[in-house]
């Protein structure tokens, strides 16, 4: 594939290395980071943001992360870069349909047997051929062709008599679809749907998408996976905001002075001394005196040297916006103003602390793995299981894919008293119990899971997070799907911030911002449209651990909550609006009582 027909930022999010991509003409898979070739190669595009390479280099268990930009859509100009696939599968479906007795059929034939991509008949003539959807996979993302003659016959035969995959329906089910043998061998495709047949045999290890010859021991059970359903292909990403962490410039001013003089402070009276030290007063003149000794209390304590939450760091920035005077000159990669109350203030408003407007911020998204059947995303925080099982992007990591989005956003500051105070509620420690139910129902059935239950806070603001999106882009000028939500629920710390995530002009118009001074509006139509969905009272009604396999959702259906999975941090999991407005329902446990 040496044009270029994927966008860039799409090599990441969606079709990275060990995707697999129908093209025009043929279906293949991306192969890894070391096919990725740059026709400057001494000069890469390359992504710099210190606090997300220092997070990728620890979950990885490596020194260094450089991070490059997937190649660009353009190749006229500047660097040329080369992303070459692999032609997977190799097995395909010849598209001439003949009548085997009652049934419709058509032939499977391997690559091999291709001549210029078409396949000669039996009558002499040559026909297309369309790549078959049936792949196997493991867990641990490997992948391969099927062995179709073991999957119909068993191990105890020979036989490599003429494939073919009958339809004995209408319905496209795998129960309709079989495969048989010339011999009269048969069996349906639903069989490599039950697990416990273990009819695809164990896993061999398969690693295409890094070139021939990259197999490791493996030995879980196949499983059987569809070329373009939606599980056959899970990115494991990590994304930062640009954000300058104070804490970070005083701890690193403070460990440059610690063997020399700081290791001997224990007191604001024996720091006052040493700063009288030329060399001492130089390097810390930046930071007050309650900061320097924050950050010697975190060196004694070993803190100093652990890396923060992702979001921790950027919901102290985000808190501590000063407020917005006169007309702003927003520059750099972060630039936010709160708004004076005044602007906002209402009856419904009552338990926001703040309304922050984002004008200019900066989001680094890096690919660090990938999986199959079950995602593997980052937890609450935004961090990464560093226990994960993810299949690697090359053989040799020394760098990983990234891109930049450039846009602004609104947050929005909750009060920690407010939210406390809501949580002992008995309305609310139901609904906890309700969904925790629901919870550990998930956990039975996804065996191995070390997903947490994320706590009430986090199901409330999440919620909430949805339905404000919703309302605001339907007149902030963005479509909901280029707008973006990080949730903030940690202890004390509570917060939401909506912003746009496109990587190009669409996420600098504007309208965010200007979406922002009327956030009172915007919030009060949130609140509206979650009063009633089109489905209730089915949607209000719901039990998470009763009623369906959705059970880790409460109140939430596609008629209210759920948005595009590329807007929502938890791919539209952990959501109820009956904790934030009174629903059909009437469980008490609203959030905004009104």
């Amino acid at each position: 594939m040496n044009k270029p027909q994927i966008r860039s930022s799409q090599l990441i999010t969606t079709f990275g290395p060990g995707a697999m991509v129908d093209l025009p003409d043929d279906a293949v898979i991306i192969t890894g980071l070391d096919q990725w070739r740059y026709s400057n190669a001494s000069q890469p595009p390359v992504i710099h943001e210190s606090r997300l390479q220092r997070k990728l280099a620890e979950l990885l268990g490596i020194s260094n992360v450089l991070l490059r930009k997937p190649p660009p859509a353009i190749e006229d100009r500047g660097f040329t870069p080369d992303i070459s696939a692999y032609r997977f599968p190799e097995w395909y479906i010849v598209q001439r349909q003949i009548q085997r007795g009652s049934h419709r059929a058509r032939k499977l034939v391997n690559q091999k047997d291709l001549e210029r991509a078409k396949y000669k008949d039996d009558d002499g003539k040559k026909y297309p051929v369309v790549p078959v959807r049936f792949v196997r996979a493991c867990r641990k993302g490997h992948v391969g062709d099927i062995d179709w003659y073991s999957f119909v016959h068993g191990t105890d035969t020979g036989c490599r008599r003429e494939l073919f995959i009958e339809e004995r329906g209408t319905s496209g089910d795998l129960d309709a679809v079989w495969v048989v043998c010339g011999c009269g061998a048969a069996r349906a495709m639903s069989q490599a749907a039950r697990p416990e047949l273990r009819a695809l045999g164990s896993c061999n290890g398969a690693r295409p998408w890094l070139g021939p010859g990259t197999r490791e021991s493996c030995g879980e059970p196949n499983r059987l996976l569809i070329r373009s359903a939606s599980n056959a292909y899970f990115p494991q990403l990590l994304s930062v905001i640009s954000i300058p962490d104070s804490l970070e410039k005083v701890d690193l001013a403070v460990s440059a002075l610690w063997d020399s003089h700081l290791s001997a402070v224990d007191s604001e009276t024996t720091l006052e001394v040493f700063m009288k030290i030329p060399q001492v007063k130089q390097q810390l003149e930046d930071f007050s005196t309650a900061q320097v000794m924050e950050a010697i209390h975190r060196r004694k304590d070993g803190q100093a040297d652990e890396e923060r939450p992702v979001k921790e760091t950027e919901f102290e920035a985000l808190s501590k916006a000063e407020e917005e005077l006169g007309v702003d000159q927003p520059e750099g990669d972060f630039y936010a103003k709160a708004l004076p109350p005044a602007q906002w203030s209402e009856s419904w408003m009552q338990s926001i602390e703040r309304v922050v407007l984002v004008h200019r911020l900066r989001e680094v998204v890096a690919q660090v793995g990938f999986t199959r059947f079950e995602a593997a995303g980052p937890d609450i925080q935004g961090e990464l299981d560093i226990d994960v099982q993810r299949a690697p992007l090359a053989l040799d990591l020394s760098w990983l894919p990234a891109i930049e989005n450039r846009g602004e956003g609104i947050f929005l500051q909750f009060s920690a008293e407010a939210v406390d105070a809501w949580l002992k509620l008995d309305a609310v420690k139901k609904r906890d119990a309700q969904l925790q139910e629901g919870f550990q129902k998930w956990l039975e059935a996804h065996e191995g899971s070390k997903r947490q239950y994320p706590g009430l806070p986090y199901y409330m603001l999440h919620s909430l997070s949805h339905l404000l999106l919703i309302a605001v882009s339907l007149e902030c000028g963005y479509p909901a799907s280029s707008l973006r939500e990080r949730v903030y629920a940690m202890p004390d710390k509570y917060g939401i911030l909506i912003y746009t995530g496109s990587s190009d002009a669409e996420g600098t118009l504007g309208g965010l911002v200007e979406a922002g001074r009327r956030i009172k509006y915007h919030l009060q139509r949130a609140l509206d449209m979650g009063e009633l969905c089109s489905n209730d009272p089915v949607c209000a009604f719901h039990a998470p651990s009763q009623h369906d396999h959705k059970t880790l959702l409460g109140s939430a259906c596609h008629g209210c909550l759920l948005i595009s999975e590329t807007s929502c941090e938890q791919r539209n999991d952990f959501l109820d609006r009956a904790l934030v407005v009174r629903t059909v329902e009437s469980v008490g446990a609203e959030f905004f009582g009104r």
